[in-house]
């Protein structure tokens, strides 16, 4: 069967049909003659467009030169990453050019750009204006073959770069030439304005495209140009120049997924503050501590001093000494773990107020509350008692956290952040429990009045078998109390509280209690149930100094590792006069774990005590 295409009439009448046979009204028919019509005019203006593209001579092959690069480019292999970029560094440098700039000159920090340029309104530029800023590259990206965006950091704040190869080296454009170049580029931010004279005067689009795929994420570089927010008003440079100061030879972490490995933390510090920014944050919250610390003392006339680090004897705490060999003089010293008995020998000399902030080193476990090496605060003054020690500890540390916080309460993870919270309250005046009556009360027992007794040894003996609490050998009066202590009265120490009176036998370098027979004036200051402060009034008797070292030198000599030495030349320095004194000692990295809400110690060191990284294949038995 032999179909045919339905032609419409040039006329409309009343008897005529459609191509189904059926009456077609005129409204229909004007309908289908305008499209007719329509279809017809445009098949004419396409024959004729094609006629004269058939006509014209060809055009010459359009030169883009080479795409630019950004982070979609960036190869993922950290190995082949590393080798290339070892090669650019040696190509670099077979050119006679270094890729180790010795010097940039900064004109401005980030945060003052920041702060000097922030109040610019979006699509507002200082064009007159020459600024040079130096930080490191954390991402980039392309938009088409002459437009870069990059995240310059440094400080730990973000700016913009923006680098456009039709302005961004135009160093001798006029205001004019520039203004009306960024009142195009804002309202057409893709469009090509080199046909109004837009282009980079410095750069040919080849050499831009070099430069700038030159750069990669994690790059150090140098930018000068002039101040200005883009469009949607984020706060950028514009550069003129672009200098690349440090390659970054490694492959960063992703700026998606960051860094949370963390032995990669604490062993790669900088790589850690290189990509989380809280981490930055968690130092100088430490740095403010100290500096409290230094005001608060300064202020009430205290002299801050150095003593050595390196004794002959190890003394001042009760503690594991690490040991060191001193090749010339062919002797054996120990790291200081604590600097106690140097600071009281400057008061004895006169210099009545003194402290020192500096590290101390315990040969002990390391856990999320102990490192090897450690910051304290000690300070000593002539002329004070443990009373005022705790007045002065309860002012400090509550202005020092409302200083630092903002408030007396703040909010604590003790088992990580995501674990639930507790309510720390540094409101004063805090609790204070006095150790062995508070102990009694928790027990449910009378202490032995005489703890030096062999008979107070075995009723504590008793009690830590009863309550299940541990106390490895040598199991002394000492111990066992610290134990018990640490079981019951510690676990009561959320907010600030103080434990007072500890006997004599645990304080052998305190003054005995005036009211209370074998305790002596001291406190502990536990936050969190964990120790932050111990302060005592300090023994000033050389006689009964000298018999209670003796008494640890029994202690160690029964296999009590931590017990002190006897220190003659403490002995000798208190023969010659003591002032009735204040001891007091701060543990600065504890106290800034609960400043920054963090549960590691490791997380408040810069670089903690790590173990050795395991290389090569175990041996046998190893697990």
């Amino acid at each position: 069967m032999v179909t045919t295409e339905y032609v419409l009439p040039e006329q409309w009448s009343e008897d005529l049909k459609d191509e189904k046979g059926e009456l077609m009204s005129k409204s229909e028919f004007k309908r289908r003659q305008k499209a007719q019509r329509v279809a017809a005019e445009k098949a004419e203006k396409e024959a004729a467009k094609a006629a004269a593209a058939a006509a014209a001579p060809p055009k010459p092959a359009k030169e883009d030169g080479p795409a630019l690069e950004d982070d979609s480019n960036e190869i993922t292999d950290p190995t082949a990453y590393f080798e290339n970029r070892v090669r650019y560094i040696n190509a670099k440098k077979a050119k006679g050019v270094n890729p180790y700039p010795h010097k940039f000159h900064v004109s401005m920090p980030l945060p003052e750009y920041i702060a000097k340029y922030c109040s610019l309104e979006p699509g507002q530029q200082e064009t007159e204006t020459t600024v040079s800023v130096a930080g490191r590259i954390f991402s980039k990206r392309a938009s088409g073959s002459k437009l870069l965006f990059y995240d310059l950091k440094a400080d730990g704040v973000k700016i913009q770069i923006m680098a456009d190869a039709r302005c961004g080296g135009k160093a001798r454009a006029s205001p004019c030439e520039m203004s009306r170049y960024l009142y195009y580029r804002c309202l057409c931010p893709l469009v090509d304005l080199n046909h109004l004279g837009f282009r980079n005067s410095e750069l040919s689009l080849d050499e831009f495209t070099a430069v700038h795929n030159d750069c990669k994420r994690g790059d150090i570089v140098g930018v000068e140009g002039f101040p200005g927010k883009s469009k949607k008003g984020e706060l950028s440079i514009f550069p003129r120049k672009f200098v690349l100061l440090s390659p970054c030879l490694h492959m960063p972490p992703s700026t998606h997924f960051g860094l949370k490995d963390q032995e990669t933390r604490y062993r790669q510090r900088y790589l850690d503050l290189i990509v989380n920014s809280d981490v930055r944050n968690i130092f100088q919250t430490r740095c403010r501590i100290i500096q409290f610390v230094r005001r608060f003392l300064d202020t009430r006339g205290f002299l801050e001093v150095e003593t050595p680090m390196m004794n002959m004897i190890p003394g001042g705490a009760a503690a594991r000494p690490f040991i060191t060999h001193h090749n010339d003089l062919d002797m054996k010293l120990y790291m200081r773990i604590a600097p106690e008995l140097f600071l009281k020998m400057l008061v004895i000399g006169g210099l009545e107020r003194v402290y020192e902030i500096g590290r101390q080193f315990r040969n002990e476990g390391i856990d999320l509350t102990h490192n090897p090496e450690f910051t304290t605060c000690e300070f000593y003054q002539a002329y004070a008692d443990y009373k005022d020690l705790l007045d002065m500890t309860e002012t400090m540390i509550s202005q020092m956290v409302l200083e630092i916080k903002g408030s007396y309460k703040i909010q604590y993870h003790p088992e990580g952040p995501e674990k639930p919270t507790i309510d720390i309250d540094f409101t004063p005046p805090w609790r204070r429990i006095s150790m062995v009556s508070g102990l009694e009360e928790c027990l449910g027992v009378k202490l032995p009045t005489d703890l030096e007794s062999e008979e107070a040894r075995q009723v504590l003996v008793e009690l830590c078998i009863k309550h299940n609490v541990n106390c490895p050998p040598p199991q002394t009066t000492a111990r066992l109390l610290d134990k018990l202590v640490g079981e019951f009265l510690e676990e009561q120490c959320v907010n600030p509280t103080f434990i007072c009176d500890h006997p004599q036998l645990m304080s052998p370098l305190a003054k005995w209690h005036r009211e209370l027979p074998g305790m002596t004036e001291r406190f502990e200051l536990f936050i969190n149930k964990r120790e932050v402060c111990n302060a005592y009034t300090e023994l000033n008797d050389p006689i009964k100094q000298r018999e209670l070292f003796q008494d640890q030198a029994k202690a160690k000599s029964a296999g009590d590792d931590e017990a002190m030495f006897i220190d003659d030349n403490f002995c000798t320095a208190l023969e010659y006069g003591l002032p009735p004194t204040g001891g007091w000692g701060l543990g600065v990295d504890r106290m800034t774990m609960l400043l920054t809400d963090t549960c590691n110690i490791k997380e408040v060191l810069l670089f903690p005590a790590m173990k050795p990284e395991e290389t090569g294949p175990k041996k046998e038995g190893d697990s």
